[in-house]
């Protein structure tokens, strides 16, 4: 499946989930109150400075739920925005924009926080070759739209989730019996199987640098919670021979420095788990 269309597939499940979950039986307040026939327009106001993410998806909720919304859009996602700046403009059933307003709230305030995060981490390792990454510290079952917002502000994907990349991290090396055994019992399995994954270890120390190294055929090295005159040790020593990725408490205060030893990527939990919302706040147009 193209991955366009996985996006959407994904999107279509996710947004009938999330409007059954807060829409239930009906949304009494509005349908208490506001006539059926009332028509309306509403605008999607910017309150703080940042990147905005999700209008595809803000329009994609509206449309879902009352194909009829007119949805006039004035700003592209990955756009830089201020105070004051109107992102879209909404008009139609005054009762489908009311029930509607929280959901896809939710979902921009969030990517557009993610979005705004990944854009400023980005920017301080933009000098180098490293590439921001994201994790699968992710929210369940909203990582679909997490990680596009990694996109829209800059950053690359990492694995999906755990079917498209093979990552033998501690445990699994701790269990396998070793570095060695894991990575062989892994390219067993991808052989017996037929599938054409990607495999990358975690590195815990040099020494085990040296063991994936010794063992060969990986496509990532990642390197974990290592002090930056060990990674640059790595990078030397792997000299090319894997992708060489460092993870582990990275911070604003750290993440310049380990850009610049050279390794090809960095990955962030905290793109996904520790953003702020940007505040945006769906304001009715009386007329």
């Amino acid at each position: 499946m193209k991955q366009e269309d996985f996006f959407y597939t994904q999107l279509k499940a996710l947004v009938e989930n999330a409007l059954a979950e807060d829409i239930g039986e009906g949304d009494h307040s509005t349908l208490s109150t506001v006539p059926a026939a009332k028509q309306g327009k509403a605008r999607l106001l910017v309150k703080d400075d940042g990147i905005i993410a999700g209008m595809d998806v803000a329009k994609f909720i509206f449309h879902k739920y009352d194909p009829a919304l007119q949805f006039t859009q004035h700003i592209e996602d990955g756009s830089a925005v201020t105070a004051g700046d109107i992102a879209f403009e909404l008009m139609g059933s005054a009762r489908s924009i009311l029930t509607t307003e929280r959901l896809v709230l939710n979902c921009i305030q969030r990517m557009s926080g993610i979005a705004t995060y990944t854009n400023s981490l980005s920017s301080m390792i933009s000098h180098t070759k490293a590439k921001l990454l994201d994790t699968r510290k992710t929210t369940p079952n909203f990582r679909l739209l997490e990680k596009k917002a990694v996109e829209i502000g800059g950053g690359k994907n990492h694995r999906f989730a755990l079917y498209d990349m093979i990552m033998l991290k501690d445990n699994h090396i701790d269990m396998a019996g070793g570095i060695g055994p894991a990575i062989h019992s892994a390219r067993s399995y991808l052989k017996e199987e037929g599938k054409d994954l990607k495999i990358e270890v975690e590195t815990r120390s040099l020494a085990e640098v040296n063991e994936v190294l010794a063992e060969g055929g990986v496509d990532f090295i990642m390197l974990d919670n290592m002090s930056t005159t060990e990674m640059k040790k790595a990078v030397a020593l792997i000299a090319g021979k894997a992708k060489v990725e460092a993870s582990g408490g990275i911070t604003e205060k750290t993440i310049k420095e380990i850009a610049e030893t050279g390794v090809d990527f960095i990955s962030v939990g905290a793109l996904t788990h520790s953003y702020k919302s940007l505040d945006l706040s769906l304001k009715v147009v009386i007329e």
